[in-house]
This record gives structure tokens, sequence and C-alpha cells, in this order.
């Protein structure tokens, strides 16, 4: 299996280098750039699995350019940032950032975060390939696609993560902390409000009514649960 590629987008060349080569030495392949320009440049190039990028950048707003690269096709990224802000962190993963490190921070934890993230182009086993099917919503772990009504749902790798995973256990309660352990794939330290976020970005997009949400239920106090939709009962055929 050839090794991933990750793209490190730092204004600071003492944090960039120090990424690029810590990386290097764990088998990646890593290509660095200094601004949004040149990132959006080698983005296209190199076609990276992972990017790691700062919230602070010369040219452009890091939150800004993470929107860019996910919509061009769905990239990880692990947003770095110097503000410790919860507001911040809310922000970025609305925008769709896979996770979040505060600097500075220590190559270990940044080693666990990456391979958690990249993780998530494993090969799902035979019993995880089974697609689900909820009336006109459907979910196939083989491709990482769902749809709706037949259109296809745009979601981001941890946005597919925690639908599936809720999917695959209806009516089954789950508490933010033991969401964040199962989809997140490690102890998670920080706002458990990340889960509420990418929850209501996924609500928006599979919901008729994000705001009275069929699929994906609040429980109060306690967590969420995905509850399947209703049997829609045929009628009997009269007898003549």
């Amino acid at each position: 299996m050839a090794p991933a590629k990750i793209l490190v987008v730092d204004d600071d060349p003492a944090v960039r280098n120090l990424i690029q080569r810590f990386l290097s030495k764990q088998s990646y392949q890593v290509e660095a750039a200094e601004d949004g320009k040149t990132a959006l440049t080698l983005f296209e190039q190199f076609n990276p699995d992972l990017v790691i990028l700062d919230v602070n950048l010369p040219d452009v707003i890091g939150f800004n350019l993470c929107q860019e690269m996910q919509s061009r096709n769905g990239v990880f990224v692990l947003m770095l940032t110097s503000r410790a802000d919860e507001a911040d962190k809310i922000r970025g993963f609305s925008k769709g950032a896979d996770d979040y490190l505060t600097k500075p921070f220590g190559l270990g934890e940044l080693e666990v975060r990456v391979a958690a993230i990249l993780k998530r182009q494993r090969v799902v086993t035979t019993a995880e390939q089974k697609r689900l099917v909820f009336e006109k919503l459907m979910i196939d772990p083989v491709r990482r696609e769902v749809t709706l009504n037949n259109q296809p749902v745009p979601l981001t790798a941890l946005e597919f993560d925690l639908l599936h995973f809720l999917a695959s256990h209806p009516g089954r309660v789950w508490r933010r902390a033991e969401l964040i352990q199962e989809v997140w794939d490690y102890e998670y330290v920080g706002d458990q409000r990340v889960v509420d976020v990418h929850i209501g970005q996924i609500r928006k997009k599979i919901e008729a009514d994000a705001s009275q949400p069929a699929l994906i239920q609040t429980v109060r106090g306690v967590g969420y649960k995905f509850e399947c939709p209703p049997q829609v009962q045929q009628p009997e055929p009269s007898v003549v």
C-alpha cells in the first residue's frame, strides 16, 4: 500500500519544517507550503490524503482554505491554531475540518491524530460492507457514498463516519463521549460540542427539516440516536 500523502500549510518555517521532517520519518510522503496560494497549487498537483493547515496564513484565512479544499475532493483536514478559543474550534469543524491541534503541541500527539484520521481510509471489513437503506436514504460504506432520493449527499469524511456509525446501531442512544471514542478513535480532550456541530451539519444535508430532525434525534441530557423511518403501511388489496 502506498504511503499516505500529507500537505503541511504553515507560514512559520520552524513549525512547517519540523512537521515535514517528523512525518517524513514516519514514512509519509510530505509536501509543504507557506501560504494559501502555494497550498492550492500543491493541492492540485500532489493530491494529498491529509492537509495539516494553520488557521492564520498571510494571504487567506485557514477556515476558508479548508472549505475550499473540502469542496474539491473531501480531503481530510487537521487544523493548527495558536488560539485555545473553543469558538474557533467549533468554527473550524463547521467548515469541514476533521480535527484540531492547538499550538504548542507534542509530536507524539500529532502522530496519534494523523494516524487516527488516516485510518478512515482503511478498507472496510466484510461485516461492514453492507449498504444501509432507510426508505430514501442509502449509505454505502464501500464507496463511502450517501444518497437521498437517489441524489448524492456531499459529506466530509468525518460526517460520513459519524452518520454510518449511528445508522449501524439504530435505536441505540450514544453519549457524546462515546461517539468521540468510537468515531474519532481516541480520547478527545476539549469541548464535546464538536459532536453537536457535526450532527448539525449532517442534519442540514439529510433531514427534511433540520429543526425537527426525524432520523438523528437528540436525547436530552444524554446524546443522540439514529431512528429508522417508520414503515409506510401498504393498503390492503381490495377484495372484489
